[in-house]
């Protein structure tokens, strides 16, 4: 029993947003979740705050491409105004990955940022894909990149795509420990098919056993895609992670 947040990334219900954010995020709160994590949102930030206030969901963390942004103030200044406290870069193009100058590059990147998120409150953070778990030297990238980071960095593990990049979850998870300040949380058969995806509990993820390694992290509900109703996928997870509170 570890009573860790709860969350659902908004990226899983995308053409719904699309469509009517307001009726998403009302959506999503009859479900059963009081916190969401954004996407895109520095580019929506109105329509963001409507739904936002509309449904009583809090938006505790968002992704942003941060490291590429040209202004990444504008991005701390649209999270400030969401309630927004992690900023998490989403992804970083896997040609970055292919050697530990090119990581610790990064890093350096994720430190400067990290510094001017503090200045106004915010907290920076890293979404891995798969990539990121290949090897350098016997090392996976990411943990290259962990050992660079400045303290304050929080790091959000994938832990699906990091059993399809070859790692066990679990055991990245205990390595990198209190780094890690949110999961992504979903199965599936462990393919980068992401029609493949299934709710938390239904495929081949140790999701038990991640949940142990990481006790305190933001569970955060995710789908790249999924071939049934995700609004049921996302309530089947749900109650998964509920159960196991």
């Amino acid at each position: 029993m570890t009573g860790a947040p709860i969350s659902v990334q908004l990226y899983s219900v995308r053409d719904a947003m699309n469509a009517d954010m307001t009726a998403t995020l009302r959506r999503i709160a009859d479900i059963g979740y009081t916190n969401a994590e954004a996407f895109g949102f520095a580019d929506r930030v109105d329509d963001y705050k409507a739904a936002k206030d509309a449904s009583g969901l809090q938006i505790p963390s968002g992704h942003a491409k941060l490291v590429e942004a040209e202004d990444p103030a504008a991005i701390f200044d649209a999270a400030t105004t969401l309630g927004i406290s992690t900023v998490i870069d989403p992804a970083i193009h896997a040609d970055k990955w292919s050697d530990r100058a090119g990581v610790e590059a990064l890093a350096a990147r994720l430190n400067e940022l990290a510094g001017q998120a503090a200045d106004q409150g915010l907290t920076v953070g890293y979404h891995n894909h798969w990539w990121e778990l290949a090897e350098i030297d016997g090392t996976p990238a990411l943990e290259i990149l962990a050992a660079a980071l400045d303290e304050r960095i929080v790091l959000e593990v994938d832990t699906y795509w990091a059993e399809v990049g070859g790692q066990s979850a679990p055991a990245l998870l205990e390595r990198l420990g209190s780094q890690v300040g949110f999961l992504h949380v979903k199965d599936g058969p462990l393919t980068r098919d992401n029609k493949a995806q299934l709710p938390a509990g239904a495929g081949q993820v140790p999701i038990e056993a991640i949940l142990a390694a990481a006790p305190d992290a933001v569970r955060v509900v995710e789908f790249d895609d999924y071939a049934g109703d995700v609004f049921e996928g996302i309530a089947t997870s749900l109650a998964y992670l509920k159960e196991r509170a």
